[in-house]
């Protein structure tokens, strides 16, 4: 009997396919839709897909899905069994093409092969196919063997179909010459399909070790802050995957699909890129005197010269009160250095009347070495001296504010692509508060999303927990974790996401990771639960 044309459903059944594949966007999910279309497409039994790959300096076919229905096999793809077999080399040690292999040959080749039965035919080593059909039971007889062929004519892999099945009596049969050419417009669609979705990871792949060379240039600007970057995705992840699980509140309905949490990945990443205009002297600067240097050393050096200038002044007056005076003096003038060197650390909060003593010491003078009379203090030490908290005067403050401005700015100048169209707003807002009072927008919840409100939590938490600060030591978790519920509180953060963070241990989560031992105080999380009233 001959063979039966393909008729108008085998072309439909064909469209459908080619269209499911170019829609499909997992790589993975793409290999096992090839070989299992194949396979319902010519009746095949099993299958399997290899894709050319460089092993040890050397082209391999690599195997990624294998597929046998008479065996109940399934490796590969999303089955979560991976494919042990080793690779097909293409090219042997001594240079020469592998032709003794099917698949091999195909390769080098670029046309198909249809093989009635494997065991019979010569030219072909089919040894390893053999001693698994002898293990196994089965009989690999008919072969149809398939390049996958890209747009620009190059070979990217092979697909192999195995046992052609009968429609009417389930019994083995060669693969049906006019079945060659559909599957071989299949293979086509298929490696095209494939070859622009690993251009598009490779894009992705791109952009993604490049948005984390920009995060890691900003850590690298200041070991002060080093991890920063790389810490709040971390932990901004954490919180989504939490909202993602919620079955009631006003989360219930939060979920993120694979653009999403890309889009999501990549904003966390650039949170602070703006911080590459900030000057690493502000990004460094652990006490309020420092710039290049702490200055606090000059200011020492300057009291030593007024101690020696003093003595001189009584080294003639030998009178006991004079001495005592002097040494009295003296006496002052260490203690008033010591306070300034306490106050330039910025770990204290300076109340009113130690601004005072700052500007009376200010008001002390000592001769330079060309006997001219000088200030112990200037005008803008004295006042870098008084900052009432930190060590970051209020212009030094707003310049390093004004890097979520910069971040904007970078953002919104790139052409992102529909799906990470949101980056600049999720970056862009992760020192915005609740209430209306951040910076540098000053929006109000409902004008927030949700991921952005996230990476606000984020970020401070991160901050607050941080063991490489040099103005801080690393906080505790009891102490961060009770700030944060103030500023859930008073309307800084989202309640509701402040209260999942504190419910699903994401705290706790990241703290396993990334926090020292000594930081680990917390338990029992109940006491920084917010009362219901305080949830919108």
């Amino acid at each position: 009997m001959p063979p039966i044309p393909p008729d108008q459903a085998t072309f439909q059944r064909l469209l459908q396919i080619v269209l499911a594949l170019s829609g499909e966007r997992n790589i993975t999910r793409l290999y096992e839709q090839i070989i299992e279309a194949a396979q319902d497409l010519t009746h095949a039994e099993g299958g399997a897909l290899y894709i050319a790959q460089e092993h040890e300096g050397r082209p391999i076919l690599q195997f990624e899905v294998v597929r046998n229905d008479a065996l109940g096999l399934r490796l590969g793809g999303t089955s979560g069994q991976p494919v042990a077999l080793p690779g097909i080399p293409l090219i042997f040690p001594d240079g020469r093409p592998n032709y003794g292999n099917v698949c091999a040959f195909v390769y080098h080749h670029g046309h198909p092969l249809n093989i009635k039965d494997s065991y019979a035919i010569e030219g072909f080593d089919f040894s390893r196919a053999q001693a698994l059909d002898e293990q196994s039971g089965y009989h690999s007889q008919s072969l149809l063997v398939l390049p996958l062929i890209n747009h620009a004519g190059d070979v990217i892999g092979v697909l192999k179909l195995i046992n052609a099945k009968s429609a009417d009596t389930g019994e083995t049969i060669p693969f049906a010459p006019w079945l060659e050419p559909i599957a071989a417009a299949l293979a086509s669609s298929a490696a095209i399909t494939l070859d622009n979705q690993k251009l598009l990871q490779a894009h992705r792949d791109l952009l993604d070790a490049f948005v984390k060379a920009i995060a890691q240039a900003i850590d690298a600007k200041s070991t002060h802050t080093s991890g920063h970057c790389q810490r709040v995705p971390v932990l901004t992840e954490l919180l989504a995957q939490a909202a993602c699980r919620a079955q009631e509140g006003p989360l219930k309905d939060f979920n993120l699909d694979e653009n999403d949490w890309y889009e999501l990945h990549v904003a966390a990443w650039l949170h602070d890129c703006g911080k590459l205009s900030t000057p690493d002297s502000l990004l460094d600067k652990s006490t309020k005197l420092h710039a290049l240097c702490d200055r606090i050393e000059s200011v020492k050096v300057r009291f030593a010269a007024l101690i020696s200038q003093t003595r001189l002044c009584y080294a003639d007056n030998p009178d006991p009160a004079a001495r005592q005076a002097l040494e009295a003096r003296i006496t002052e003038l260490r203690e008033d250095c010591a306070f300034l060197e306490r106050a330039n650390t910025g770990s204290e909060f300076m109340c009113p009347d130690d601004q005072a003593r700052v500007r009376r010491i200010a008001a002390l003078t000592w001769q330079d070495h060309l006997g001219v009379e000088q200030p112990l203090l200037s005008e803008e030490e004295a006042d870098m001296l008084c900052i009432s908290r930190g060590t970051l005067s209020g212009a030094e403050r707003e310049r390093i504010n004004d890097h979520i401005n910069v971040t904007i700015q970078m953002l919104e100048g790139l052409p992102f692509p529909k799906h990470l169209a949101r980056v600049p707003e999720y970056a862009g807002g992760h020192h915005e508060k609740i209430n209306g009072t951040g910076y540098p927008r000053g929006l109000h919840r409902e004008q927030m999303s949700w991921p952005a409100r996230m990476m606000a939590i984020a970020d401070v938490f991160e901050a607050l927990t941080a063991g490489d600060r040099p103005y801080k030591p690393p906080m505790k978790l009891s102490q961060a974790l009770s700030i944060l519920k103030n500023m859930a509180t008073n309307g800084h953060i989202d309640p509701d996401l402040y209260d999942l963070f504190i419910a699903e241990r994401v705290w706790d989560t990241y703290a396993r990771s990334h926090l020292l031992p000594e930081q680990m105080d917390v338990i029992d999380s109940n006491p920084y639960r917010l009362p219901a009233h305080a949830l919108l």
